[in-house]
């Protein structure tokens, strides 16, 4: 029978699930509405999005998901459950998944900078998106404002995140390739 994954890219998954956990515990609140937060979730989602195939950064980014779904407080500010998912910032949450098929999906085989960057504000742009509009209706609001406090208020700081996320890929893969052997 064949091996599926190896233990060391079980591990690394497992250690970066842990590291998105941590990522949503770092943030900054805002002075918006409804709790908003400034995190490293999105440059998270988006390095591992980078590093790891396609195949594996769905399954870190659906694992965590799945923890903070049935109670772990895995979530921006410690939040968790399934209210957390269907309410006004969930649409943040559900998108990290588009995101990573994304980004999985354009990277190619070989890291090229300039590519990586261009994809990687994509995925941001991505994340942002969904996560407005989904704000925008689970929220009730006009368009004008979830489109400035949804997506304008978070996409410069979203995307000096996406860049930094991208210009630091090889040194992670290495990493990785280091701890395959």
């Amino acid at each position: 029978m064949k091996k599926v994954f190896s233990t060391t890219e079980l591990v690394m998954m497992a250690m970066f699930t842990a590291l998105l956990c941590v990522s949503a515990y770092i943030s900054i609140p805002t002075p918006l509405p409804n709790a908003a937060h400034i995190t490293l979730l999105n440059f998270m989602i988006i390095l591992i999005a980078l590093v790891f195939k396609l195949r594996d950064s769905a399954i870190i980014i659906a694992l965590w998901m799945i923890l903070g779904a049935i109670g772990v407080p895995v979530f921006i500010g410690g939040g968790s459950g399934l209210g957390y998912l269907f309410g006004v910032f969930g649409g943040y949450t559900f998108s990290f998944i588009f995101a990573a098929i994304v980004i999985g999906l354009l990277q190619g085989k070989q890291y090229s900078r300039v590519r990586y960057t261009c994809i990687s504000i994509l995925g941001v742009v991505v994340i942002d998106v969904i996560g407005m509009f989904w704000w925008k209706f689970n929220g009730n609001l006009t368009w004008k404002v979830a489109f400035l406090s949804g997506f304008v208020a978070f996409i410069p700081l979203d995307i000096v995140k996406a860049v930094i996320a991208a210009q630091i890929v090889p040194l992670f893969k290495k990493l990785l390739t280091n701890a395959k052997h």
